[in-house]
């Protein structure tokens, strides 16, 4: 299979992590006129969220769309998770807005410290509801990278995560 030839590092079919939307495919590079301006656009697909996105070619970088994490990555956010949870004594409303720059700057091992620092143990206390929405979020992003860098199902990376969190509360 060759790839069409765009000019940039990014072609069809390539999976790419938009970090306000986390992994999506590459399915087509399109011209397309806006404001009677010719575009080269990325057409973008985000299955889970049945979200199409595209992107202008020429600002692809310069908004933060990169290829997905390698493996050696992969392997540092996980070990990320195997640390102890950093919880800062600021309020919760600044860690919150902490935590939601985390998730949204597309960064693996960002995420993988929110996850780390929200994860509750069943013996721990509750989280309250901004907090569950947090760690879902960060931890939906995390697995799916996972997913696509291992070129396995969600579910299976899904497991593998758990697997290193439920290593870490055994430790404690």
């Amino acid at each position: 299979m060759t790839k069409a030839k765009t000019g940039y590092d990014f072609h069809p079919n390539d999976f790419i992590v938009y970090p306000a939307h986390g992994v999506g495919r590459i399915t087509a590079v399109e011209e397309q006129e806006i404001a009677g301006i010719s575009m080269e656009l990325f057409v973008i697909s985000f299955e889970k969220d049945k979200m199409t996105l595209r992107v202008p070619t020429a600002k692809a970088t310069s908004v933060g769309m990169r290829s997905l994490s390698s493996p050696v990555v992969v392997e540092k956010a996980l070990d990320t998770l195997k640390g102890r949870a950093r919880v800062k004594k600021a309020m919760w409303s600044r860690r919150a807005q902490e935590y939601e720059q985390k998730i949204n700057s597309g960064d693996l091992i960002s995420i993988a410290e929110v996850v780390r620092d929200l994860h509750r143990n069943d013996d721990q206390r509750e989280q309250s509801y901004s907090e569950r929405q947090l760690y879902e979020a960060a931890l939906e992003r995390l697995t799916r990278e996972v997913a696509a860098v291992d070129g396995v199902d969600e579910g299976i990376a899904q497991t593998k995560i758990d697997t290193v969190l439920e290593a870490r509360a055994a430790a404690a």
